[in-house]
Parts: C-alpha cells; structure tokens; sequence
C-alpha cells in the first residue's frame, strides 16, 4: 500500500508563490508515476500536474502551464509543485496521486491508484 501524504499550501495573495510538497512511502521506485489534482467548490477534480519516478518526464495542464513545475527527490521519497504568479482561480484542495505505471491519459483521476488527503491552497484576490 503506498500512503502519500500532502503539505506546504496555505495563504497567499495573488501574485505569489507557493513549494507543495507530497511525501510518498513505496516500495518500487523505477516504474511509478505521481501526479497532482485540484478541486475547487462545486467544481470536478481537474488535473494540474504529473511526472515520471524514474525518468522525470512531465506533463502540465494548460492552466498553469508556464507557472508551475513538477520536480522530485528520490531520495527523500518526495514530489514537488512549486507555483508561481498565482491567481484566484488557483485556489482548491490539491491532491496529490500515485500509479504504478504511466496511464494512457495522464489528466484523468480514475487512472491512479493511490491519493493524499489534499492541501488547501487559497489565493486572495
């Protein structure tokens, strides 16, 4: 069983930045793929970000393409995302999320197998 655990969100005014952090207890480390999910009020699980354990491919959804970057430390068994230039559309619980191996389509939740309790991230406008 792999158990991930979310920090780092907080308050921040539009503009700023933000490092989460999602620290992942796992066996196998060569194959898996780890992602990050937000969710707003009313509102779907959207995908944000994701990466490959072993190789460091990545992947980003449009909205923040360009402001955000996925990162990892294997050897603190850790993922990153740091944000910059937030806006209040920013503002969900962000999850983040773990998979054996690499989906067909990387952007859909139903596709991972494991997921952290979320951070919450507000930005103030």
């Amino acid at each position: 069983q792999v158990q991930l655990v979310e920090s780092g969100g907080g308050l921040v005014q539009a503009g700023g930045s933000l490092r989460l952090s999602c620290a992942a207890s796992v066996r196998t480390f060569s194959t898996y793929f780890m992602g990050w999910f937000r969710q707003a009020p009313g509102k779907e699980r959207e995908f944000v970000a994701a990466i490959t354990w072993d190789r460091g491919s990545t992947y980003y959804a449009a909205s923040v393409k360009g402001r955000s970057t996925i990162s990892r430390d294997n050897g603190k068994n850790t993922v990153y995302l740091q944000m910059n230039s937030l806006k209040a559309e920013d503002t969900a619980l962000y999850y983040c999320a773990a998979h054996p191996v690499r989906p067909q389509y990387v952007s859909l939740p139903v596709h991972y197998d494991y997921w952290g309790q979320g951070t919450q991230v507000t930005v103030s406008s």
